[in-house]
C-alpha cells in the first residue's frame, strides 16, 4: 500500500521545486518601491492640462480645509465648553446667593407678619 503513495510529493518538495523554477530578478536591476512610485507619478502628471492642475489644486484645498475645519471645530467646542462651565459655575453661585438672600428676606417678612397678626389676634381676645 505504501508503494502507491511513493509517487506523491510532499509539501516541502513542491515548495523547493517552485522556488528553484522561479528566476528572481537581480537586486541591482529591480527598481525600489520609491523609484516605481516616482516613475508612476511622473508618468501620470506629465500630460496634465492647466484645467486638470486647477482641479487637483481645488480638490486638495477642499480636502485640507475640511480636515482643518473639523479639527478647529473640535478645539473651539472644547474651549467654549470649558469657558462656559466656568462662567456658568460662577453665575450659578451668584444666582444661588441672590435666591438665598431673597428667600431669607421673604421668610423674615412672612414670619414678622404672622407674629404681628397673632399678637393682634391675642390682644383682641383679651379685650
Amino acid at each position: 500500500m505504501s508503494s502507491t503513495f511513493d509517487n506523491i510529493p510532499v509539501l516541502t518538495e513542491v515548495l523547493k521545486t517552485e522556488a528553484a523554477s522561479e528566476d528572481p530578478l537581480p537586486a541591482a536591476a529591480a527598481p525600489t518601491r520609491a523609484e516605481l512610485a516616482t516613475a508612476l507619478e511622473v508618468e501620470a502628471i506629465d500630460g496634465w492640462t492647466d484645467a486638470e492642475w486647477a482641479m487637483m489644486e481645488h480638490r486638495l484645498s477642499e480636502r485640507i480645509m475640511h480636515k482643518l475645519q473639523s479639527r478647529v471645530d473640535f478645539v473651539l467646542e472644547q474651549r467654549i465648553k470649558d469657558s462656559m462651565a466656568e462662567v456658568l459655575t460662577h453665575a450659578l453661585h451668584g444666582l444661588t446667593n441672590e435666591i438665598r438672600i431673597g428667600l431669607h428676606d421673604t421668610i423674615e417678612k412672612i414670619v414678622a407678619r404672622a407674629v404681628s397678626q397673632e399678637l393682634v389676634h391675642l390682644q383682641a381676645q383679651k379685650k
